[in-house]
């Protein structure tokens, strides 16, 4: 019998069977299929990679803005997924999963297909193994979502994606949060025709509205057709031309005809694949029910990682496991909190944020300041021809702490991480004014709009004549002349 059994080999599992082992504990992980999870094998690894050739095509058009003379590319698909492939294997190659977690001492059991509890302290994989604890770790992941309604089986999902040979010439994309938007970013920028469908008035509803608003403008403009609000999918149907996507929209049914339909609609936990009824562990639409120790319905099996349906992000993740193993082999004492988390999307322009949205902290603080900067004030932009996307800052007037930042446009996954370190720090919004941030760089929109804020908050010396022109740039070396 071993400690602790950790079922699920993604960033979660394996970060939980480390940190547990690190504290003495004798630790076995299982893993139905191969490790280093969604994200790595399936998720944001593959979808990085093709945002990559996707901008390497994207800058191939300024090729002659900058004096080189060159054909533009041409797209071969078959090989870009094989080299994705390739990619995704050297990446597991460079982390060895395997071989570090057996340094650490930690048994790997990996391809061993699904496992599920027999008793609450035993579990039994699809090729007949059984493993006893004496507590478990759940990080089990999560999978893409399938809806079920007349012709969904000729649907694909995100998980789809990489087995495909050739760049569909038409695709409907159902669902406009952040999987749905990076592959429409992407394939449109392939030269795929694109439909992105989503139920929520706006792409990226859970996003701040600067995000939200400036995506969708964006993908109108590059030729993607954003349809929102819509009241679902009705079916869809094969015809000589394509698949026929019908859809309800404003209490009509419409119809689009594609080469491809790929639904984005969600990513529900593992836990049905479990049999969690035998160990006591309550469950909800695939979620393991846990408290604030990450401690689920029976006191001696955690979870952590998307099948808590928490945070749904490989940051979170590591952050979940690190606190369920120290739990579960200490004792439950170290609560989690999810509240300084930077994420973003790798779409078309980039986005990220980190803190509250705009909407969210005038809830929370009426009187919060709120200051944007377009990136046409970055000389960095300019230099780069990239003037498109804003920076936005919210913070407390009671504190001067941030209380969020939004960003979207060049390396903005990049940019907002500098403010979550300082939200971290508990710094002042004064502290990042005052950051000599080097030149000539995105990431010195933060300063610039930083020292918005502190003029608005009315705490830098000027004149009485300057402050009444409200000219907040008068002594900004970057600046937008409009």
């Amino acid at each position: 019998m071993h400690d602790i059994l950790v079922i699920g080999g993604g960033p979660a599992g394996v970060t939980a069977a480390l940190r547990a082992s690190e504290l003495g504990a004798d630790v076995a992980l299982v893993e139905r299929g191969r490790l280093g999870g969604t994200c790595t094998n399936d998720g944001c690894v593959p979808t990085r990679f093709l945002a990559h050739a996707a901008r390497l095509a994207r800058e191939a058009e300024q090729f002659a803005d900058y004096g080189l003379v060159a054909e533009l590319p041409q797209l071969d698909f078959a090989r870009l997924m094989n080299r994705t492939q390739n990619k995704i294997k050297e990446i597991n190659d460079k982390k060895g999963l395997v071989e570090h977690l057996e340094e650490f001492g930690v048994k790997v059991f990996s391809g061993v297909g699904e496992t599920r509890f027999v008793s609450p302290t035993a579990c039994e994989t699809a090729g007949g193994m059984t493993f006893e604890a004496e507590k478990f770790i759940l990080c089990a992941g999560g999978y893409a979502r399938r809806l079920t309604f007349p012709g969904s089986d000729l649907a694909q999902t995100h998980s789809d994606v990489w087995s495909l040979d050739k760049l569909p010439k038409s695709v409907a994309i159902v669902g406009g949060a952040a999987t749905g938007c990076q592959l429409a970013s992407v394939l449109a920028a392939f030269g795929s025709n694109v439909w992105l469908f989503e139920i929520a008035p706006h792409l990226l509803s859970m996003e701040d509205s600067l995000i939200s608003e400036t995506i969708g403008d964006t993908f109108s403009q590059r030729g993607i057709e954003v349809i929102t609000g819509i009241g679902g999918v009705e079916k869809i149907e094969e015809s000589d031309q394509g698949l026929i996507l019908w859809y309800k929209l404003q209490d009509q049914v419409k119809q689009v005809t594609v080469d491809a339909v790929i639904m984005a609609t969600g990513w529900p936990g593992n836990a049905d694949s479990l049999n969690l009824e035998a160990a006591g562990v309550q469950n909800e639409r695939g979620y393991v029910l846990v408290d604030e120790y990450l401690r689920s319905s029976a006191s001696h099996i955690f979870a952590a990682g998307d099948i808590t349906g928490r945070m749904m992000l490989v940051q979170s993740a590591g952050y979940e496991a690190r606190i369920a193993a120290e739990n579960a082999v200490l004792g439950a004492g170290q609560p989690f909190t999810h509240k300084i988390v930077p994420h973003g999307g790798f779409t078309d322009p980039e986005y990220g944020s980190v803190g509250l949205t705009e909407e969210r902290a005038k809830v929370l603080e009426p009187d919060c300041v709120v200051a944007e900067v377009p990136y046409a004030a970055l000389d960095r932009a300019i230099i780069d021809d990239r003037p498109e996307g804003y920076c936005k800052l919210i913070v407390s007037q009671e504190t001067h702490r941030i209380l969020g930042a939004h960003v979207i446009g060049e390396q903005a996954l990049e940019i907002v991480q500098l403010v979550g370190a300082g939200m971290a720090a508990d710094m002042w919004v004064e502290h990042l004014a005052e950051l000599e941030l080097a030149y000539p760089t995105y990431t010195a929109i933060i300063g610039l709009v930083a020292r918005k804020i502190v003029h608005q908050l009315g705490v830098m010396p000027l004149s009485t004549q300057w402050r009444s022109l409200d000219k907040p740039y008068a002594a900004e070396w970057e600046r937008s002349a409009s």
